[in-house]
């Protein structure tokens, strides 16, 4: 038996390893789900007792159920009744862990995500952003310079209610986009795979909503691959211009904001000391992340969440965040 207390809800839940089944409480079906792939894959599981809390705000697009997963997954595997625990140590299997998450929350809860949270769960270095290649699930560090700068989290207070079915619709356009330009990259098999001169060349032969959301996955890419070079040159007000470009894109491309988004970036850009501002996550609501100067950052937090009421009268949740390292299995004593 798995016997686990979630501080958040005051609530309290016991499943079986030998019947796994999805509880009215989604929460507990996070760690079930990666049970349930776990012990497919061959692994030996212990039951356990746990205590679950965490300060990632649920339903905000923070990625609190990757954490849970991952987080999950390694207390299994630390408990376990085998070896599984010398696998952390091996090359490797790190990449297949954060699948692995994946799968629990693709097969189990039902949610067709991809593979970024959970790989980020496990790979994070402090001080660093994580830079994945998605196709070839090979990733590097990259420095971000956390004494000249901080990450400002901006919590809308608006949960995120259409992001997973418009998820879905955003993909299947995006998909649409590759068949039609596949006349032109025989070869593609997504947008990855187009660059932004055989799009600019060939974009009137796709429908305008799947133009524009092809527009946005192209330059996106594109503005990742800069970023990782302003990044490692320090150039923050660089980096910060994109930050902006990205939003601008999913608000008018990728028609994924809301007012309450555009409006906590309005107002952080309005701010003194913000270098650039954007959505995160999938959008429709959740949170904005802000990269501000870190001698202006405690008057960046103070006005934001008043400027944020005061243009949609909703009360904002702002923290303020560093580049941290990723799960790990604490040392016993």
């Amino acid at each position: 038996m798995v016997t686990m207390y979630a501080v958040a809800m005051k609530e309290k839940k016991a499943f079986s390893l030998d019947r796994l089944q999805k509880d009215a409480s989604r929460w507990i079906n996070y760690p079930q789900g990666v049970a349930s792939i776990l012990q497919s894959e061959g692994f030996k599981l212990n039951g356990m007792n746990a205590v679950v809390m965490g300060d990632v705000p649920l339903g905000s697009g923070l990625s609190s159920s990757a954490a849970f997963e991952v987080a999950a997954a390694l207390a299994f595997l630390a408990t376990s009744a085998g070896p599984e625990t010398r696998l952390l140590q091996e090359a490797g299997f790190l990449v297949r862990l954060a699948r692995l998450c994946q799968r629990a929350e693709n097969e189990f809860v039902g949610v067709n995500c991809g593979i970024m949270d959970q790989y980020v769960s496990i790979h994070a270095k402090a001080g660093h952003a994580v830079f994945i290649d998605c196709k070839s699930l090979e990733h590097r560090l990259i420095p971000v310079d956390t004494v000249r700068s901080r990450i400002v989290i901006g919590d809308t207070s608006v949960k995120r209610e259409l992001a997973g079915s418009e998820y879905n619709v955003r993909r299947s356009q995006c998909e649409e986009a590759v068949k039609i330009l596949r006349r032109h990259v025989p070869n593609a098999t997504c947008l990855r795979d187009i660059s932004s001169a055989v799009f600019t060349a060939h974009e009137a032969e796709l429908p305008e909503i799947v133009r524009k959301r092809a527009r946005h996955v192209i330059s996106e890419n594109e503005r990742v691959l800069h970023s990782l070079q302003l990044l490692e040159k320090g150039d923050l007000v660089g980096f910060g211009r994109l930050l902006n470009a990205s939003h601008d894109s999913l608000r008018d491309d990728y028609a994924v904001s809301c007012n309450e988004l555009d409006a906590m970036v309005n107002a952080a850009r309005a701010l003194p000391g913000c270098l650039g501002s954007r959505l995160t996550g999938a959008g429709f609501g959740g949170c904005t992340i802000s990269l501000v100067k870190a001698e202006a950052a405690d008057a960046f937090c103070e006005k934001l969440a008043k400027r944020y009421k005061a243009a949609v009268g909703l009360e904002a949740k702002i923290i303020v965040s560093d580049a941290a390292d990723g799960a790990s299995v604490a040392p016993t004593a």
